[in-house]
């Protein structure tokens, strides 16, 4: 058991972070869009204990996050769609998937011949990528199967007393795991989706598509084969034209001495007739992606968790949707 320590983010934690990497020790630090649990990308033991750490399967491939000067062709192999991408987006949350040169551990990428390579915007990330100056592979913070983190807070709830050490970045502002998207290809292939849309990557490429749900191609992202973002809390889900039902449910829950709140859109909480406790998470896609992950924490605190199905208004909303109904125990 450790002692895990949270840090404000300053040169000395920084140094302190560097020698537990050194050491193939793991240090939690924020993103733009959650926060990373990050190990040295060229140790396999370092790529072990986070496997361990997370109870990940160890068939899930990780992201491996680098700072804005990296030269990612030391790990990969490049392509002038992918560089026009990087360009374009990044720093960002994309994740871009590229033929590997088998530079880092193979247990990064379950020894498929591809890696998956990030550049956050968050400027903590940058300070801790930049100090310790390694390729630094971190999937989410939290234990695999529970909703990701998006303050330090939720990390030490989940990992306090597994790692060494979480880099305080304060809340993720983006709420949603970065877009993942393979470049192996002539055309760009969504494998997750997340805050850069399809739209958005056409814009400057032209085209790009989205894998099939059974496609190969969907193990190399993480995030698409396993059940994610669950409460630990019992929940409920109610399509959009159930709300009555909805509020039945919470009235029983009231009746049996238990709590309840209900999570969904703005549109549908503001559809709510008697008196209910609520998380709101909005109606905008970049709203609703900010406060998901947040919510679903809140949520914990409830004995009873009532998810309302809601209709995505973007793209965006298409990713929240994704993560709402693996929450809740359905897969889309």
């Amino acid at each position: 058991m450790k002692d895990v320590i949270i840090y404000k983010i300053d040169d000395n934690s920084l140094n302190i972070a560097k020698n537990y990497i050194l050491n193939d020790e793991l240090v939690a630090f924020p993103t733009e869009t959650v926060y990373g649990l990050g190990a040295n990308a060229y140790s396999d033991a370092a790529i072990k204990a986070v496997y361990a750490a997370k109870g990940r399967p160890l068939d899930n491939p990780l992201i491996v996050h680098v700072h804005k000067d990296s030269d990612i062709e030391k790990l990969v192999f490049d392509s002038d769609v992918a560089k026009l991408l990087r360009n374009a987006f990044l720093p960002g949350p994309l994740t871009m998937v590229y033929k590997s040169k088998n530079a880092v551990s193979p247990l990064c990428s379950c020894g498929l011949g591809t890696l998956a390579i990030r550049v956050p915007s968050h400027e903590g990330a940058q300070r801790f990528l930049r100090f310790v100056d390694l390729p630094i592979a971190a999937p989410s913070a939290n234990v695999s199967k529970h909703v990701s983190p998006v303050t330090a807070e939720h990390v030490f709830e989940d990992l306090g007393k597994i790692i060494p050490m979480i880099l305080d970045g304060g809340r993720c502002e983006g709420g949603i795991e970065s877009t993942v998207l393979d470049v192996t290809g002539d055309i760009p292939v969504i494998l997750r989706k997340g805050l850069v849309t399809a739209e958005m990557i056409r814009s400057v490429v032209g085209a790009c598509e989205y894998a099939d749900k059974e496609s190969e191609l969907n193990k190399r992202s993480p995030g698409t084969r396993y059940v994610h973002y669950c409460p630990k809390t019992e929940t409920a889900l109610f399509d959009e034209n159930e709300i009555d039902a909805a509020e039945r449910l919470y009235e029983e829950c009231a009746s049996e001495g238990k709590t309840a709140c209900v999570l969904s859109s703005h549109k549908n909480c503001i559809a709510l007739k008697r008196s209910t406790v609520r998380l709101d998470i909005g109606n905008d896609g970049n709203e609703m992606a900010s406060r998901l992950y947040h919510s679903l924490r809140e949520g914990e605190k409830y004995d009873i968790l009532i998810g309302i199905k809601f209709t995505p208004s973007d793209e965006v909303s298409l990713g929240v949707e994704n993560r709402f109904l693996k929450a809740f125990g359905k897969r889309k």
